[in-house]
């Protein structure tokens, strides 16, 4: 008898295809009435789930009777109630390391953009303003050779400082909750405490994990403690950082602008961040690139197949189900 495979999310076609040339395939469809009652209907018999972007827990996974493992198509994990499928035995597989310097690209994309109010200046233009020569209003902040702050030297946060050092001649600061000695001598960065880092960088780019010391990480005391010309950027999660708090920073000018790609509820349909100018405001498409999408559908295809096939994938959140 097949095996059976459940998609919770829209993913790559030809993997899609190549699954259902292998497994019983179930898709989930939001057109097809809640997506919750679905997995759960689904999951009884199943023996894998593939996608990302939904909240896996006891609520719809409790009928799972033989589900070995979730090969989710992101590096984040915060979706997932990692205690309930320790106790479970189901792995939780990821996509690590294919989406690094994609994401450090967009990074910056958003810090050049909030720096330079490309968003801002490209309505402004497209709307008839530009009749002579612009004007102050219409300047932005200088990047090069200016601070950089990263808050989490991980494989992102180091391809965000690499990009800041040898692209921009950028001095570049971190805080992570352990010195990365090897790592920041290679770029030349200094290590400082949160409150330090947030006073002395001219640009603080966020790429930390979201887990227990990491949510609401940046609240108002935080975002005081920023200069009035600094750029803050997150590539993150939404629940680093305290949204209300930074939308009345924003309000009332207190740093010069923020570049967003991620938010507290997501997809966010409406928000006081959309009539600011002084912000960015990206879908969440940090990987969001057609070759990189590709390779973490492929990396996640790789992982379900290992562990149908009995073996250990490489990239487990849970090898022990500790």
């Amino acid at each position: 008898m097949s095996q059976k495979v459940v998609v919770f999310s829209q993913i790559d076609t030809d993997v899609l295809t190549r699954l259902q040339s292998q497994y019983d395939v179930v898709v989930i469809n939001p057109k097809d009435g809640d997506v919750n009652q679905q997995i759960r209907e689904q999951v009884v018999d199943a023996d894998a789930l593939i996608g990302a972007g939904r909240l896996l827990n006891e609520s719809n996974l409790a009928p799972a009777k033989q589900l070995k493992i979730i090969s989710t198509v992101s590096v984040g994990y915060d979706n997932y109630d990692l205690n309930y499928l320790n106790q479970e035995k189901i792995w939780l597989a990821n996509t690590p390391h294919v989406l690094t310097e994609t994401t450090a690209d967009l990074a910056f994309t958003l810090l050049v953009s909030a720096a330079r109010k490309v968003a801002s200046l490209d309505a402004w233009t497209k709307q008839g303003n530009w009749k002579r020569t612009a004007g102050v209003e219409q300047f932005g902040q200088d990047i090069f050779g200016k601070t950089i702050g990263i808050i989490g030297l991980g494989n992102i946060g180091a391809a965000v400082a690499r990009r800041g050092f040898h692209g921009f001649n950028m001095n570049v600061l971190y805080h992570n909750r352990r010195e990365k000695l090897e790592m920041a001598e290679a770029l030349n960065a200094s290590y400082r405490s949160l409150e330090d880092l947030l006073q002395q960088s001219d640009f603080v780019v966020i790429a930390v994990d979201l887990n227990a010391e990491s949510k609401q990480l940046i609240g108002q005391k935080e975002l005081d403690l920023m200069q009035s010309h600094a750029v803050l950027v997150n590539i993150s999660r939404g629940s680093v950082i305290d949204e209300q708090a930074l939308i009345e920073t924003l309000k009332e000018r207190k740093i010069f602008a923020a570049g967003l790609d991620v938010y507290q509820k997501e997809p966010l349909a409406e928000s006081e961040l959309f009539s600011l100018d002084n912000v960015v405001t990206l879908p969440h498409v940090g990987s969001g690139t057609v070759s990189t999408r590709k390779k973490m559908a492929e990396l996640a295809y790789k992982n379900l197949v290992t562990a149908l096939n009995g073996q250990q994938p490489q990239y487990l959140v849970n090898p022990d189900f500790s």
